[in-house]
């Protein structure tokens, strides 16, 4: 499995990424100990989990991912070989089961949930700690234009910082990233840091697939000129890239099948385009969830792509992506398409 430098951390990571928000309800304990088990013995080290996972999020199974992440350490004994990566929830009204209800990026709710996490995985340090969403008023998820209030109430970005700092000089975090995150916040960390503020952001987990390519817009030069690379959540669009759901099918057990609330891939343009995308694929002789990932795999600006499956079979798909190329005539074929469905899933 191939490496790459997680930003200016000296830290390498597998350019695959074993997504586990899945562990805890489509998956029980011991298939999610199979996925780890399978994942790092094919060289897929770095793994990313959250505090508020599993999805979809509910308070009888917040932390449950961490918990079976960290059995697993117990279990296994191999906490060194992995670089474990976890995210504190940022503001909002659906979580009112985190600490006081209403959590903020401030110093108090970080250093809790720092502890909370460490407890919750079974282990010393977390190696990447992120800031899940921001805590103020952006254009993300789903979102393309940004619309600015100016009474708004946010966490200073100097004292989210400063906990970070806190963090990491006690030993509990090795690094800090940002996630669904944008040009002016990212750009506005680096100039703190380097004021001498706080640890200086090595990555950014945004959402990056052929329906959602937002992030070439402003964040791509960002990530290449200041060494803090994509780690893409999503890339072949929660599954929506295999193809499963099109013309109205609900697959038993499917993510979407099972919370049909996630609707921002099945916008009608999103529908269209995933078709589109599909009968490409096919057309070439290749699996449609295999040219995506390959899509993103190949991307400049990627440290890592964040892969996570119910089953070992749709793992073992993904883990393939490293070996496929795409052709010229595939990737003209993707430009075409992204001409007409530019942003079909922001």
């Amino acid at each position: 499995m191939e490496t790459r430098p997680l930003g200016r951390s000296g830290i390498e990571v597998s350019r695959i990424c074993l997504g586990t928000m899945t562990f805890g309800e489509q998956n029980t304990q011991e298939e999610a100990f199979e996925q780890m088990d399978f994942a790092l013995d094919r060289g897929v080290f770095f793994w990313d989990a959250a505090e508020m996972y599993p999805v979809a999020p509910r308070k009888e199974t917040y932390g449950r991912t961490e918990e079976i992440i960290g059995n697993w350490f117990a279990s296994r004994g191999k906490r060194e070989q992995v670089v474990i990566a976890t995210k504190v929830v940022g503001p909002s009204a659906h979580f009112t089961y985190v600490r006081d209800g209403k959590p903020r990026l401030n110093r108090g709710h970080i250093l809790e949930a720092i502890d909370a996490s460490l407890k919750r995985l079974q282990t010393d340090y977390i190696d990447l700690y992120q800031l899940h969403w921001p805590d103020r008023n952006t254009n993300v998820f789903g979102k393309l234009g940004y619309r600015h209030d100016p009474d708004e109430e946010m966490t200073p970005l100097e004292e989210t910082l400063g906990a970070l700092d806190e963090a990491v000089k006690a030993g509990k975090i090795r690094h800090a990233g940002v996630s669904n995150e944008t040009p002016w916040g990212l750009m506005r960390y680096f100039a703190l840091s380097d004021a001498g503020l706080g640890p200086r952001m090595v990555s950014i987990q945004n959402p990056y697939s052929l329906l959602n390519r937002t992030f070439e817009e402003g964040l791509a030069e960002i990530a290449l000129r200041e060494d803090c690379g994509l780690l893409a959540y999503a890339p072949i669009g929660g599954g929506t890239l295999t193809g499963k759901y099109l013309e109205g099918k609900q697959p038993e057990g499917a993510r979407m099948t099972l919370f049909p609330q996630n609707t921002r891939y099945f916008t009608d343009a999103g529908v269209a385009a995933t078709a589109e995308y599909v009968a490409l694929a096919e057309k070439q002789g290749l699996k449609p969830s295999q040219m995506a990932g390959a899509f993103v795999y190949r991307q400049d600006f990627l440290t890592s792509s964040i892969v996570g499956a119910t089953g070992i079979e749709q793992l073992k798909l993904q883990l393939e992506v490293p070996e496929i190329e795409l052709g010229q005539e595939v990737l003209d074929g993707i430009e075409e398409i992204h001409g007409r469905y530019t942003y079909p899933c922001p």
